[in-house]
């Protein structure tokens, strides 16, 4: 079979990945709204809760997968079957120790549930809901560990259709089961079937790819290796505890602080801002594992070109997707969930802000992990963690909600912004990184006119919510993409984004077009 290139690969995990998260961010919608409006709040609100305690626990796993992923790279572009087979064994060791980990620390939390819930709510069967949470958690870690491999070998759209099959297949379960019987046991059972099920196929489907992962193997490392894999797992253990602290400390902080019911308000933004973040992370993605190849087989001065192309098409997806997530949140809160379910102005406003200055990190973020860059910025990791917890902690004493979500976008500011493209500039691409600033700093500023433009346009008309809701998305459709082609449209980076995504299109319509041929050819043999 003939070998894909890179920008094959690209193309086809970032186009399938862009389609089938669209798919599972409208079913997860869906199952949410359900969710809403046949449970109460406090359900909504133990929800969020629960699920971040259990993101922290995962902290156990220590970032290794990332770590395994990069070790990865090298051997499969040299065709070295016998270290994939070692790095392997290794990672299968690692998740099963993670997996008793995350279930022994999990456990030893039952205790304390009430220290974390201030004015709990009423809801019955707390401990075993808490239970088939951690037991979902525990399993993850379980068996698909192998899909890995297959992510490496630039195949990533094959374990995105596995994963949000399932996640859809899940989700239309569970609209049936609260539609039926409002039964959140049940609810949570279903979830927990799906991750085993989902999880052993895609094993399987890794085993048929490559069939030496079934052969046995007692062959290791040799020591330089060894010792740089685990100088890297614990690199990566510094950014996995920043990376939880700031992602999954808010709820904690909320439910603490402020109450439960502020945690389940939080949550519905969540969803929409977190789903919107997934489409756009797992279309960015898709190239990962391509810059991975790109590190082990091109100099730097081609890395670094298709790194700015990258950091382009990030800049303009983010910011468009932060303008549309500014004007739209509130207005499509109130007509899927109801008034009470609204943040005040003042916090959408930080959270869309976070929202666009993360998503700008996200072409740093993927060069650096796929490059193998973890050590250098351990240390980072840990400072933003630290400021963010404390400045969140400070806050929201005194701001309430919206101090928590500041706390998070200066710990940001003064660390993860500027720390990690010195990073990649200084070891990776070997230059100076104030051009790299400089463009940065302008592509901000423009944005940030942009989103006042649009802003104040969206609020000139005040109509009922539906009629206002679809006002604003035309306006945020047309309005942002119009003023940034009139700025950058003469640009390279701007010119090869949109030949990139005609080509995407013309993948997907040639994949929809090949399914419909196969079908009927089915159908006639039938």
């Amino acid at each position: 079979m003939k070998e894909k290139s890179r920008t094959e690969y690209s193309m086809i995990n970032t186009s399938i990945a862009f389609v089938a998260q669209i798919l599972a961010i409208f079913m997860g919608f869906i199952t949410r709204v359900v969710f809403t409006h046949t449970l109460s709040i406090g359900y909504v609100g133990i929800n969020g809760l629960f699920t971040d305690i259990l993101n922290i626990l995962s902290l156990s796993e220590l970032g290794v997968g990332t770590a395994i992923t990069y070790a990865l790279y090298g051997p499969i572009a040299r065709g070295d079957i016998r270290k994939q087979k070692i790095l392997m064994r290794i990672f299968r060791s690692f998740y099963r120790i993670t997996a008793l980990v995350v279930l022994a620390a999990g456990l030893c939390l039952l205790p304390f549930l009430h220290v974390l819930i201030k004015d709990r709510p009423d809801v019955d069967h707390l401990v075993l809901i808490y239970l088939l949470y951690l037991l979902n958690s525990v399993v993850s870690y379980l068996v698909i560990y192998k899909r890995t491999l297959v992510d490496a070998h630039q195949m990533n759209y094959i374990t995105v259709l596995y994963h949000h099959g399932f996640l859809i297949l899940q989700d239309v379960l569970q609209i049936i089961i609260l539609c039926t019987t409002g039964n959140f046991l049940l609810f949570l059972l279903v979830a927990v079937i799906c991750t085993i099920t989902g999880n052993m196929l895609m094993s399987r489907r890794a085993e048929r790819m490559f069939p030496y992962l079934k052969e046995p193997c007692k062959e290791r490392l040799p020591l330089k290796e060894r010792n740089g894999l685990l100088r890297n797992v614990r690199a990566m253990l510094m950014h996995k505890v920043g990376s939880v602290v700031i992602n999954n400390t808010d709820n904690l902080i909320l439910s603490g602080f402020v109450g439960v019911a502020s945690a389940g308000i939080y949550s519905n933004y969540f969803l929409i801002i977190g789903s919107i973040r997934q489409v756009l992370d797992q279309a960015f993605q898709g190239v990962a594992a391509s810059v991975g190849n790109l590190g082990v087989t091109e100099d730097g001065e081609k890395s670094n070109q298709i790194f700015r192309q990258l950091f382009f098409a990030c800049q303009w997806m983010y910011g468009l997707a932060g303008i549309c997530l500014l004007e739209l949140l509130n207005p499509f809160i109130e007509l899927a969930f109801g008034k009470q379910y609204l943040f005040k102005s003042e916090i959408v406003i930080i959270l869309c802000v976070n929202f666009f200055l993360t998503g700008t990190r996200k072409a740093v973020l993927i060069f650096k992990e796929s490059m193998g860059l973890f050590w250098y910025d351990r240390y980072k990791a840990v400072l933003e963690a630290g400021l963010n917890l404390a400045l969140s902690l400070l806050l929201v004493q005194k701001a309430g909600v919206a101090g928590v979500f500041l706390g998070t976008l200066l710990s940001m500011l003064l660390t993860s912004v500027w720390v990690e493209p010195y990073i990649l500039y200084r070891y990776q691409f070997e230059k100076s990184v104030l051009s790299f600033f400089a463009a940065y700093a302008g592509m901000v500023g423009i944005m940030a006119g942009i989103w006042g433009i649009t802003h104040g346009i969206c609020h000139l008309c005040q109509w009922p919510v539906f009629w206002n809701l679809l006002f604003r998305l035309a306006v945020c459709l047309v309005l942002p993409n119009t003023l940034l082609w009139l700025i950058y449209g003469k640009c390279r980076e701007a010119k090869l984004m949109m030949e990139l995504f005609s080509r995407m299109w013309q993948r997907f319509l040639s994949v929809l077009t090949n399914g419909k041929k196969k079908w009927k050819e089915r159908m006639i043999r039938k």
